[in-house]
């Protein structure tokens, strides 16, 4: 007996929605939906289930971006996508590993909901135009369009510098070495004066309210020697998991020039619930 195309393809279609939601838990939602509407199609009539799912998929994504939007307004303090641990192949697929971090992610809640998903399908999944404007609604046309407009603004948005793998991974380690000794100098040495801190506490974990700028006071709040810090795959990227008082939160970083120019720290337990194994994710 073949598997079920479903079954088959879940990796991607999870893969889909978590890029559109920037939440595990709202994909695995979408995806349980899907599989409902899935199961009462005749297949025959389906020439190619692959794409007749990736539609289905957004579709639904689309509807649970539309309602998101007031629980993201309700929020308390700082908002980011909900970090997975992955393995290190997903790194070497480049391409994925960009799109699922959370650098971009963050860039992607930028977006409206119809130019989320256009961009997502178009520059990610490489699914033709006409396929996409079935998915959204929308006319092929009107789909290049807003794929030209949401590529503009990604571009315009996303870290501009350009690092190797191996020097990511090297200011990486030195950033989660610093946090180790908790010596104010040691991290003063690996952040741009200009970094950002952006903390996700969700009102349930200690966190800043609000991006917190400038090496200085940035280096203030991490200077801390009691946590336990370990290195991790998350979303595609070497990343850091703190551990403080027996709370843990997830850290990627974005870097520039051998500094670390952005820190993204999630504290909110609800969004840690991933940490445990890998995510399955593909193209």
């Amino acid at each position: 007996m073949s598997e079920d195309p479903f079954v088959a393809h879940r990796s991607l279609l999870f893969t889909v929605a978590y890029e559109m939601l920037g939440s595990a838990a709202d994909a695995e939602d979408v995806l349980q939906e899907s599989w409902l509407r899935w199961a009462g199609v005749d297949r025959a009539q389906v020439r190619d289930p692959r794409g007749y799912l990736v539609r289905t998929v957004t579709r639904q994504a689309l509807n649970r971006l539309r309602t998101m939007s007031r629980r993201r307004e309700e929020y308390v303090g700082e908002w980011l996508p909900e970090p997975l641990l992955t393995s290190p192949d997903v790194a070497e697929d480049v391409e994925l590993a960009e799109s699922v971090s959370i650098a971009m992610l963050t860039v992607l809640e930028t977006l409206g909901p119809t130019e989320r998903a256009v961009f997502v399908l178009r520059e990610v999944f490489e699914v033709p135009y006409e396929e996409i404007a079935e998915a959204v609604g929308k006319s092929a046309a009107a789909v290049r369009q807003i794929a030209r407009r949401a590529r503009e603004h990604v571009a315009a948005r996303r870290p501009r510098v350009a690092v190797s793998r191996a020097e990511q991974q090297a200011v990486v380690e030195r950033f989660l070495a610093a946090l180790r000794t908790g010596r104010l100098q040691e991290l003063l040495d690996v952040l741009a004066p200009d970094v950002v801190l952006i903390a996700d506490g969700g009102g349930l974990a200690g966190a800043a309210p609000a991006p917190v700028h400038g090496a200085a006071i940035v280096a203030q709040l991490l200077a801390r020697p009691d946590r336990v810090v370990s290195a991790v795959w998350l979303n595609g990227e070497l990343a850091g998991r703190i551990e403080m008082d027996g709370r843990p939160a997830a850290v990627s970083l974005v870097v520039a020039d051998g500094k670390v120019t952005r820190i993204h720290a999630v504290a909110n337990p609800h969004k840690l619930t991933r940490m445990d194994e890998p995510a399955e994710l593909s193209r």
